[in-house]
């Protein structure tokens, strides 16, 4: 499941949630430290585990 980081800018903390593509599509994220809707997604790192075929 994808990996996301959020803004609070309420209480000015960053944080990471684990959703599903649709949860992230259809729920609003709420601040586990202050219970603010008030989030702001962050461009976070991804890494990407390929096979390598041989030819």
């Amino acid at each position: 499941m994808p990996h996301y980081e959020f803004f609070c800018h309420a209480c000015k903390k960053t944080f990471s949630s684990i959703l599903t593509i649709a949860e992230h599509d259809k729920e609003k994220v709420t601040c586990p430290h202050c219970g603010s809707q008030n989030v702001e997604q962050r461009w976070s790192a991804f890494s990407a585990i390929t096979a390598k075929k041989s030819a």
